[in-house]
């Protein structure tokens, strides 16, 4: 008996919606990585791209607990000096609420080619609409 490597050729890659409106951060980002890693898969394979692709809407209505959402800071470096940029997670979200969400699943995948790899098959939107209706994805409820 042999172990069953599967192909590239064999991956069936399936697209998923989830809404993120009313949903904690950490929580809906944990299930997107692990998704986007394959894990969820029965034929996951460590070293093969096995995951499914996934499209994240009402970006803008994601929560924190606590008092994160006052004391959370998103840090990023221009590359001059003294270049350091802090943003609030309040401003943030009222500015870019996709990178919120892009910024915490991405960081839950591995920093390898492959994980770059994943991250390019999340997609994150502003609104309720996104345009992968004819991919056809199935609508994933994650409890809060």
């Amino acid at each position: 008996m042999s172990t069953f490597i599967p192909s590239a050729n064999e991956i069936e890659r399936k697209w998923f919606v989830v809404d993120a409106s009313g949903k904690t951060l950490g929580r809906l980002a944990t299930h997107a990585a692990s998704i986007l890693s394959g894990k969820t898969s029965p034929k996951y394979t460590p070293y093969i791209d096995m995951g499914d692709h996934v499209v994240v809407i009402n970006a803008e209505k994601i929560r924190l607990t606590g008092l994160k959402s006052e004391s959370k800071v998103y840090r990023r470096y221009t590359g001059f000096p003294g270049g350091l940029r802090e943003e609030s997670f309040t401003r943030l979200l009222a500015r870019r609420p996709e990178k919120i969400l892009e910024e915490a699943i991405k960081g839950m995948l591995p920093k390898t080619k492959m994980g770059r790899k994943m991250g390019s098959k999340l997609k994150v939107y502003k609104g309720d609409k996104h345009p992968h209706e004819a991919q056809m994805p199935q609508a994933l409820d994650i409890k809060a």
